[in-house]
């Protein structure tokens, strides 16, 4: 099995990758400030692998020099950010310096095991208001350097094991949020209170540097009664405006449902149809509350007549359904995209922080008087990006795109999907592409999936289908195709960026992608495994297996989060153990002849990093691709 998959590596290596590549996206945009991540872990093949960041401010030809234990072992490295040492051990201590400048020289150990583990401090166990008792489970999480030192810290969600997804009636019980240290030493923790319903569309939380402050902010939804990091409440920490276990639903009448669980309730207990709804932004360093306002989209109605009338229907099904993401709308600095709906009414708000203040950009609503085209068009995710190259982002929503200013940019028509892809898929062609797959195959002609050119939506070319196409992946798994491969759940075929058919199978995975080895193309990652393509007998093959982790979200079977957070440009995977009791941040053993710019750098990927914990989870993308 080694030699079968060094064999695929080193082969689409020869194909693609010059030794001392530079590509890097040309910084338009404030970006991050890092130090250089160095990490280490047992190689594959034995010894260390160690790898460090590249940064879009270093220069061309920055060159540095990699000691083991006070001692030269790569005096000086102008190459890729990636050596393995096959001396090294697990007692090492490696120290990097940069050659030229003042720069401190910064120091690892390696990893045990292959991973870094982050305890965590699992919640206690609480009770519903019906007596149901329920525990927590890591679930999304995110990164952003909160104190401003040029590392990353990571904010974890909590979920409850009674969480509920829209569709169902019940109490979900209250969500919470954690920021730990790389160290593992926890800053705070936020609860989110009674009235936000946990769930996988309930709470997104925007990790960003919103002011330009050099520390990130953390920005989300909230409520009466939600506790910030230093145990101050917003709003009325009495109120509890959740639905009580008499009501009935007057719209449709159906009056109890049943429980995946097999319980009967009524249809609106534990729903959240009335009172007070806020956005708050929240210190990184503290988790104090530093501003909030009222919610935006807002839910425009509290009767369930008027509930139906402009959702579609009276018990948050299509109402509650909320997405968020952030985007550089003037190109300079960030704003907070908060939405609610996609199934029928889409309404979208942009949100800034500046200097103390939060206030709303623009708003936009499908439902208003032109925007028709615009209803139901929307995904359980959305992407941001720079589609038509004004320096400034638009937010791809689906099947429909808005611009910088907040108006319509197209529409196509496909109606809803679970998944898409956002970035430069086809590099034969100018600008960015969009690849999703669709639900609603008998209102879009029978279309299960669609390569969409990202500035104008124009259809290039689709794939038919028959039924709800729910899986679908864009990534770059075989050099022999120009751009990303492209499958999904309805067809058995492999696609190239131009829509022609690759003779043989399709990857069994259709999940998360992942730059892991050491050449150009994506691997795949599902659960806690992570396999190869091998585009010559069309089998994966494994390269890791995370034993003892798992991941979340049930089918969806997402990780905690993937991006590229440490080491040199491949990316990590961020996965809870079984029992929560820790996160463990995964890194390659694989060295690479690649030298290329932490992908955080890049544009498009560093926005996806942002909204990965958008309800349906889905993978970054890079405008710029390694090669």
């Amino acid at each position: 099995m080694r030699n079968s998959y060094a064999s695929i590596l080193w082969a689409g290596a020869a194909a693609l990758m010059p030794a001392t590549a530079h590509a890097q996206p040309t910084p338009t945009r404030p970006v991050e400030r890092f130090d250089r991540g160095l990490v280490a872990v047992p190689a594959k093949d034995g010894g260390n692998h160690v790898s460090w960041r590249l940064t879009a401010s270093d220069a061309k030809r920055t060159a540095f020099r990699l000691l083991r234990d006070g001692r030269p072992i790569a005096p000086r490295v102008t190459g890729a950010t990636s050596f393995h040492d096959a001396g090294g051990t697990a007692a090492s201590r490696y120290t990097l310096e940069r050659i030229g400048g003042r720069e401190p020289a910064v120091s690892a150990t390696p990893w045990a095991n292959g991973y870094l583990s982050i305890p965590l401090d699992r919640p206690t166990a609480r009770t519903t208001p019906t007596g149901e008792r329920y525990e927590y489970t890591a679930n999304d999480a995110s990164v952003g350097d909160l104190d401003g030192d040029g590392r990353y810290e990571i904010v974890v969600k909590w979920d409850t094991t009674v969480s509920k997804d829209n569709a169902f009636g019940g109490y979900s019980g209250e969500t919470l949020l954690d920021a730990y240290t790389l160290d593992g030493k926890r800053l705070w923790r936020i609860d989110l209170g009674r009235n936000i319903r946990s769930g996988a569309h309930y709470t997104h939380f925007m990790v960003f540097d919103f002011d330009g402050d050099g520390r990130a902010e953390i920005m989300m939804k909230t409520g009466d009664g939600t506790v910030d990091g230093t145990g101050r409440v917003l709003g009325d920490p009495n109120a509890d405006w959740r639905g009580k276990g008499g009501e009935v639903d007057q719209a449709d009448r159906t009056g109890a449902q049943t429980l995946p669980d097999g319980r009967k309730v009524a249809r609106l207990e534990g729903r959240i149809l009335h009172g007070p709804e806020y956005l708050s932004v929240f210190d990184g360093r503290t988790g104090r509350a530093l501003a909030t306002e009222p919610y935006a989209p807002p839910r425009g109605a509290d009767t369930p007549e008027a509930m139906t009338a402009l959702w579609g229907d009276a018990y948050a099904n299509r109402s509650d359904r909320f997405l968020a993401g952030v985007a550089f709308l003037d190109g300079k600095r960030p704003s907070g995209i908060f939405a609610r709906g996609y199934y029928a009414r889409s309404t979208i708000a942009a949100w800034d922080w500046r200097n103390g203040r939060l206030t709303r950009r623009w708003l936009f609503d499908s439902a208003t008087p032109g925007n028709e085209k615009f209803g139901g068009q929307g995904n359980h995710n959305l992407s941001v990006a720079d589609v038509d190259d004004d320096g400034r982002d638009e937010i791809l929503y689906g099947s429909m795109a808005l611009d910088d200013t907040g108006k319509g940019l197209w529409s196509a028509g496909l109606g809803h999907g679970d998944a898409m892809h956002v970035a430069d898929l086809d590099p034969t062609r100018p600008g960015l592409e969009k690849f999703g797959v669709h639900e609603n195959v008998s209102r879009n002609g029978g279309i299960g999936s669609a390569m969409l050119d990202a500035r104008t939506g124009q259809v290039l070319w689709t794939t038919p289908a028959t039924k709800d196409t729910g899986r679908g992946l864009s990534a770059d798994i075989d050099p022999r195709h120009a751009g990303d491969e492209n499958w999904n759940s309805s067809t058995p075929n492999l696609y190239t960026a131009r829509g022609q058919v690759i003779p043989g199978p399709k990857p069994r995975v259709a999940n998360f992608a992942i730059w892991w080895d050491g050449d150009a193309q994506r691997e795949l990652l599902d659960r806690n495994r992570i396999t190869k393509w091998d585009w010559r007998t069309g089998t994966e093959i494994p390269l890791l297996e995370a034993t003892g982790a798992t991941s979340n979200n049930g089918t969806k079977s997402n990780p905690a989060l993937s991006a590229d957070i440490l080491g040199d440009w491949r990316e990590e995977v961020v996965l809870r153990s079984e029992d929560s009791s820790e996160l463990r941040v995964y890194t390659t053993p694989y060295p690479t002849m690649i030298r290329r710019v932490t992908l955080m750098h890049d544009p498009i990927y560093r926005l996806g990093v942002a909204w990965q914990n958008t309800a349906y989870n889905q993978p970054p993308h890079a405008q710029v691709a390694p090669k």
